[in-house]
């Protein structure tokens, strides 16, 4: 009897002292939630112009018995046309670009070497990481040359059609702009030019600045 008197002692305190502590207070009121916008991934479909300009270097190597293999560099600028397809990371192009060529030089026997333009039509396969763009390309390209008359060459001109292979990165700036750099190794195997064949290998080192329309 005892036991109960003082548990039920114990309750009667215990209801007491809460009735005289204060209310619990309401949890703090919770923050509105804020819209913060998402930039969307940028998408390389479309077609584009651009500009580009670079450096290239060469090798003349003239058939057995000719003169002593001829180097060749100048600058190079001129412009660009190409569209991609994007399908996930995977990016699939085409691109053509035709750029004024300054290559020229004299070979010790006096047969000067001339081409003053480059041209190529290339396909481009690429992963792109959103506004970066990684990609290898390849395809033809057409160049003129010409050797002066002197021996041992009687001299004449030609336009040569050989391939070209590279690779290159381009970002996305803006919107509708992007940049590039890349590289091309060219290789024309043999051209005949005033009697006599060659190989004219180029490096082709270059930047440029695309304008992207969608489809």
């Amino acid at each position: 009897m005892k036991r109960v008197l003082i548990v039920g002692a114990f309750a009667v305190g215990g209801q007491a002292l809460a009735a005289d502590l204060p209310p619990p207070m309401a949890p703090p009121p919770r923050a509105p939630a804020v819209y913060v916008p998402v930039a969307p991934v940028f998408s390389w479909t479309g077609f584009y112009l651009g500009l580009n300009g670079g450096y290239n270097f060469g090798t003349v190597t003239p058939a057995a018995g000719g003169p002593a293999n001829l180097s060749t560099n100048g600058f190079l600028f001129g412009g660009t046309l190409g569209g991609n397809y994007q399908m996930g990371s995977f990016v699939l192009g085409l691109e053509g670009d035709g750029d004024y060529n300054s290559l020229n030089n004299t070979f010790s026997t006096g047969n000067s070497f001339k081409s003053d333009w480059l041209a190529t039509v290339r396909g481009r396969a690429g992963w792109a990481w959103d506004r970066v763009l990684f990609f290898g390309t390849g395809g033809a390209a057409f160049a003129p040359a010409s050797i002066s008359a002197a021996s041992p060459f009687a001299g004449g001109s030609t336009t040569m059609t050989g391939w070209t292979a590279g690779a290159g990165i381009e970002a996305a700036f803006a919107p509708n702009w992007t940049a590039k750099a890349e590289y091309l190794y060219v290789d024309f195997p043999s051209p005949s030019i005033g009697g006599g064949t060659f190989k004219f290998t180029d490096n082709v080192i270059r930047a440029g600045i695309n304008y992207k329309f969608g489809w």
